[in-house]
């Protein structure tokens, strides 16, 4: 191929609110059909042919992926009445083995030995085995059934997050039911066992319903339980620790809904815990004749309250004084003897211990913080299924220390290490260096940045460097350790994580602040910090590249169009680069409930002019870009392939009116045809994704 591929142009006029806007790629909204699938086929055919001088470099990046991964391994098993938990992989199988062994057999947590699995092992689920006839493999649920004697599991295998249901009786395999299809995803056992729940989805594929199913009976006779009607909100569905209780929750982007069902009482009808209240959110924990609700009623970054498990009005739940104004509660969990808080505070994570005393007025006794001992990471409260237990299993990572999995005793304040990730090889963990810088934004906002590199990469203005962030729905870019990371950090690049308003990292209002009206700060917050790495001489003027992904993808989208100049790399993952198309539309997935993070433009001139003013694929113009790479899966249900094919194709036009003789940097567009949101699904297709992504990257900005 001489020339990239060409797109036809068939405008369509769309207008509103007085704006006129002609789209000459909206054809594209036939995924399905053929003219689309031969430009995404030529498009891949024109990648591989502009990268086929990097396949060496990919190759060896793939190779430095696998040997510093521990192929065969066994995550930390957990305990579970009579059983422990765990699951594991082998060497050149794609997917993981779902197994479990008896406590009686192994008083001690179990371990592999020499490679093999531990003696006496029972398969719960070989991912292998069910995948093996696919292109694409992915399990949503999978529910052990309150007497342990079979498996609920809900599998994808195109990659469009629909998921059918199968029960198997584990001690011989035996498949007992598979008669529910294209479900959500989530499950929940009656105590009972001969009734399943689970959720459908709508036209515009929101799980909007939960179903109760027979087991070993036809879907068709199968029950309603919810039928939630309001658009904005999305039902899933579970089962509590103790398996008592099936609890459904009901949210959107603002508001919350839960309704309990006592387990032993399939056939009852659920209560609500606290009526919806627009603008209330709330979590909740069960534990004993108690609830644990995490709520905004009074406080922006929320609290915690006690509640009966019989609770159906907020007016029931007593405050717990345990955190201050200016810690973001993110959840609670309830044991016998304590309550565990995660919480967010300066920037990072935390989790608060907090004993219980049953001769204290509110239940309570002393409190402590969990403290790790390293100021930039991540702690997360693990897996916990036993609400006896005295210890809580904590998981912390950060830049330069791998993923560790650790038992915290919440009486004597020590840790128990039950695994920490193994980088394998010739690497020196020592040798590399995080800390926290902080860009200044326009507005006077602090932005936190987090670095790593090499202890031997100076603030020379010579690094190759590269700032991912994502800015979206209140989820956080906290640091996390990346064994693939190191084949950057090892050529002398720099990585940051620009933590831009939009996430929750310095609070609930830092997402505020980076929503609704409020967006544009996302931009500007990553452009100031690209702008701080520049001018302090942490990475090299012209080797700064940029990557983002869904939300992230628009990001990426809009820094191309307002600050072209800073970057000269840029890699958009299955990017929302069409937001404002997509926003309008009210019969696409997800449309109704993102109104509450971007507004709704069908209704509000207003937000249809921000929206207009910062949609990548609207604001394309000729002139000096990054070069870029776009990456997208063809059933991805959450950013429709279309959204970066018309992006990409807007550009390719715009490059064309490109002066006689001016060379265009270059513009890359691939798409996996057998994935979602979140690319191929076996993990050594993964690694070859993103090898030769990683490829990419290097020869762009050398």
């Amino acid at each position: 191929m001489l020339e990239p591929p060409v797109a036809r142009r068939d405008p369509v006029v769309r207008e509103h609110h007085g704006d006129r806007f002609e789209d000459p790629y909206a054809w594209m909204a036939d995924r399905d059909g053929s003219e689309l699938r031969e430009l995404l086929a030529a498009e891949n055919a024109w990648a591989t042919e502009r990268t086929e001088h990097l396949r060496p470099l990919a190759e060896q990046v793939f190779e430095e992926f696998r040997s510093r991964i521990e192929e065969t391994d066994l995550s930390v098993p957990v305990r579970h009445d009579r059983w422990w938990y765990y699951s594991r992989t082998v060497e050149g199988e794609q997917y993981a083995v779902e197994a479990r062994v008896l406590t009686a057999d192994h008083p001690q947590r179990p371990a592999l030995d020499e490679g093999r699995p531990p003696v006496g092992e029972q398969v719960l689920l070989d991912h292998n085995e069910e995948g093996r006839e696919h292109e694409f493999f992915a399990v949503g649920a999978s529910e052990v059934s309150p007497a342990g004697d079979l498996l609920a599991y809900a599998v994808d295998v195109v990659g469009d997050e629909r998921y059918d249901v199968r029960v198997k009786r584990i001690e011989d395999g035996a498949q007992l039911d598979d008669a529910v299809r294209r479900t959500g995803g989530s499950l929940a056992w009656s105590l009972d066992q001969r009734h399943l729940f689970y959720t459908k989805v709508d036209d515009a594929w929101r799980p909007y319903q939960v179903w109760r199913h027979e087991v070993g009976t036809s879907a068709e006779a199968d029950v309603l339980v919810h039928d939630e009607t309001d658009e904005r909100f999305f039902v899933g569905v579970g089962t509590s620790r103790d398996d008592r209780l099936v609890v459904i929750a009901i949210g959107s982007k603002t508001t919350s809904e839960f309704r309990l069902l006592d387990a032993d009482d399939a056939l009852g009808t659920p209560r609500v815990v606290a009526p919806r209240r627009q603008g209330v959110e709330y979590d909740i924990e069960p534990f004993g004749d108690q609830l644990l609700v995490t709520h905004n009623a009074n406080r922006v970054n929320f609290e915690l309250a006690v509640a009966p498990a019989t609770c159906t009005s907020a007016d029931e739940w007593v405050p717990l004084d345990v955190t201050t104004e200016d810690e973001y509660v993110t959840g609670a969990e309830g044991f016998d003897d304590f309550i565990a808080v995660s919480l967010r505070r300066d920037g990072g994570t935390g989790i608060r211990v907090v004993l219980r005393d049953a001769d204290a007025e509110n239940g309570l006794g002393e409190a402590h913080d969990v403290r790790v001992g390293e100021p930039i990471g991540t702690l997360l409260v693990g897996v916990n299924p036993e609400s006896g237990t005295r210890t809580l299993q904590v998981v912390h990572e950060s830049l330069v220390t791998p993923r560790t999995v650790e038992d915290y005793d919440v009486h004597a304040r020590t840790f128990t290490l039950l695994k920490q990730q193994h980088v394998r090889g010739d690497v020196d963990l020592g040798r590399y260096r995080q800390r926290r810088e902080w860009a200044a934004a326009p507005d006077g906002a602090r932005i936190p940045i987090s670095v790593v590199h090499r202890d031997d990469v100076a603030a020379d203005g010579t690094a190759p460097g590269l700032l991912h962030a994502y800015g979206a729905y209140g989820i956080p870019s906290d640091p996390w350790f990346s064994v693939l990371r190191l084949s950057l950090l090892d050529r002398g690049w720099v990585f940051a994580i620009a933590h831009v308003r939009g996430g929750s990292e310095m609070g609930r209002t830092w997402y505020d602040d980076g929503k609704l009206e409020a967006k544009p700060n996302t931009f500007t917050d990553f452009v100031a910090c690209a702008d701080h790495l520049l001018k302090n001489g942490i990475v090299a003027p012209d080797r700064l590249a940029a990557e983002g992904g869904s939300a992230g993808g628009l990001l990426m989208g809009a820094i191309v169009n307002r600050a072209p100049d800073r970057f000269r790399f840029v890699h958009a993952q299955v990017p929302f680069v069409d937001a404002l198309s997509s926003v309008l539309d009210p019969s696409l997935p997800l449309t109704v409930v993102e109104w509450e993070e971007w507004g709704n433009p069908l209704d509000d001139p207003a937000a249809y002019a921000l929206i207009r003013s910062y949609t990548p694929y609207e604001n394309v113009r000729p002139g000096p870009r990054p070069s870029i790479l776009v990456t997208a899966g063809l059933d991805d249900t959450r950013v429709f392939v279309t959204e970066p094919a018309k992006w990409v194709a807007a550009i390719r036009h715009a490059d064309r009116s490109a002066p006689a003789g001016v060379d265009t940097p270059q513009l890359l567009f691939r798409t996996e045809m057998a994935a979602g949101h979140g690319g191929r699904s076996g993990r050594y297709d993964l690694w070859r994704q993103w090898a030769w992504e990683t490829a990419v990257l290097i020869d762009q900005t050398s």
